[in-house]
């Protein structure tokens, strides 16, 4: 599927690198529904991003609640209450679980952080399902135009601070290096203490329940300082393949109580 061509009236900052030709296709189309890619999923109503999800970051759940901003015990009553009806985000504000100006920045957060996996390079194709909405309800749509270019900045940002990626998926370890008399600063101290060369930069993110694309710019700064680097020996963990070895797509559904019941499923096994 070819790439849209610009609109040759349109401002300069709308002239970007086309990530997704299909997400850009949908954007035109104004298109609802759950677009599936390798690394994530993006939501979309009216042809704008409502939201994202991705397996290498913290899920909105883990975002309000690792930071204190919610209650588990709130999470879960808005999903019980309101899963179903795909309006948990908008319970959450209106039984005062979390204010409204809270649940925007984090869902904010969430969204670009799992859209900027969601829109790493593949060469998996990915899938539209039409209609499909996500059980959080509305919060604050998100132009693509405006995903693309805070995905492009998050990756030109990277790149300024240390060129080698390898440890955006490896397994990253301490190296022997000590920091003298330049202290680690505060906030990269937690990561520096969970690089154990077993976790990733994503088991990080959900062991601190921070934003993934943040422990990658504290483990890129870390890395540039040469006190981590990725255990390039070890063999990533395998991704999930279906029964003819391509990698397997999230399953997605219009259902939302078969939606709902998953999650809750999944959280419970993770107990």
């Amino acid at each position: 599927m070819s790439a849209i061509a610009a609109d040759p009236g349109a401002p300069p900052t709308d002239r970007l690198p086309v990530l997704s030709p299909m997400l850009q296709r949908l954007a035109t189309e104004r298109a609802t529904g759950a677009l599936m890619r390798d690394r994530g999923t993006l939501y979309l109503a009216d042809g704008q991003v409502v939201h994202a999800e991705s397996p290498a970051t913290p899920g909105i759940d883990v975002l309000l609640t690792t930071g204190g901003t919610l209650r588990h015990e709130g999470w879960w009553d808005a999903v019980a209450q309101a899963g179903a009806g795909q309006r948990v985000g908008r319970y959450l504000v209106d039984s005062g679980h979390v204010p409204g100006g809270a649940l925007e920045l984090c869902h904010l957060g969430a969204l670009y952080d799992a859209a900027f996996f969601a829109l790493a390079p593949t060469g998996t194709p990915a899938r539209f399902r039409y209609g499909v909405s996500h059980w959080i309800g509305p919060v604050r749509p998100v132009p693509v135009a405006a995903v693309q270019r805070e995905t492009l900045r998050r990756r030109e940002l990277l790149d300024r601070i240390w060129p080698d990626a390898a440890c955006d998926s490896a397994p990253v370890v301490r190296t022997a290096a000590h920091p003298g008399d330049s202290p680690v600063p505060a906030r990269q101290r937690p990561v520096l203490e969970l690089a154990d060369g077993v976790r990733t930069a994503s088991d990080i993110a959900q062991a601190l329940g921070r934003s993934a694309f943040h422990i990658l710019v504290d483990l890129r700064r870390l890395a540039a300082a040469g006190l981590v680097e990725a255990v390039r020996a070890r063999p990533l963990r395998a991704a999930a393949t279906s029964a003819h070895g391509r990698i397997a797509l999230p399953e997605v559904t219009a259902d939302p109580d078969t939606a709902l019941l998953r999650r809750l499923r999944d959280a419970l096994e993770a107990l």
